[in-house]
């Protein structure tokens, strides 16, 4: 797995995009400090660079670049709801891409419960982009084979098992506590 995970490791860091199995469906996602990879990924899915993008970790640390610094009560209300299905937007710190916010001054993040999407972020030794693999307002893929069927060679496949979660992650924004997607 090591040879894998270096090998995968460089593909992403050249802008390379991957599709991998997460909580409901599967992921489309890479490298998020790749601009170029990044613009390829909202062109492949036909979204509008306006929404912005999520990311995932295996823990909170991977995200923290991501992130402006948050108060101790603020940090602790998110580790309580990970690993889980809870996706928290959040402040961004200043080195946080535009196309990751879309614009905004927030980046939406979280740490996946996942066992198999956590294990490929351990592995990558990063936070990845998370977005469910589909065209833009089309069903999100939930196998291996519809990723291929869909994206073809555009995207590296890594074959496994969905989580048996029926929705996206829950939303949260962390200054109001408003749920922005239930």
């Amino acid at each position: 797995m090591r040879g894998e995970a270096a090998g995968l490791r460089a593909y992403l860091r050249r802008g390379g995009l991957v599709a991998y199995p997460t909580e409901s469906c599967y992921g489309l996602g890479c490298d998020p400090r790749h601009p170029r990879a990044l613009k390829r990924l909202i062109r492949l899915k036909g979204r509008s660079a306006a929404k912005g993008l999520l990311l995932i970790a295996d823990h909170s640390k991977r995200l923290q670049p991501f992130m402006r610094p948050l108060s101790p009560a603020d940090r602790a209300r998110m580790q309580q709801s990970w690993p889980g299905p809870v996706t928290w937007v959040v402040p961004a710190s200043s080195a946080c891409p535009p196309l990751l916010t879309g614009g905004r001054p927030t980046i939406a993040v979280r740490v996946t419960a996942h066992r198999g999407a956590a294990r490929l972020c351990r592995s990558l030794r990063m936070a990845l982009v998370s977005t469910s693999a589909n065209q833009s307002g089309k069903k999100p893929a939930k196998t291996a084979a519809e990723c291929r069927r869909i994206f073809g060679t555009q995207v590296r496949v890594i074959a496994g098992r969905i989580g048996t979660r029926k929705r996206p992650s829950t939303l949260i924004d962390l200054a109001t506590g408003t749920i922005l997607r239930p």
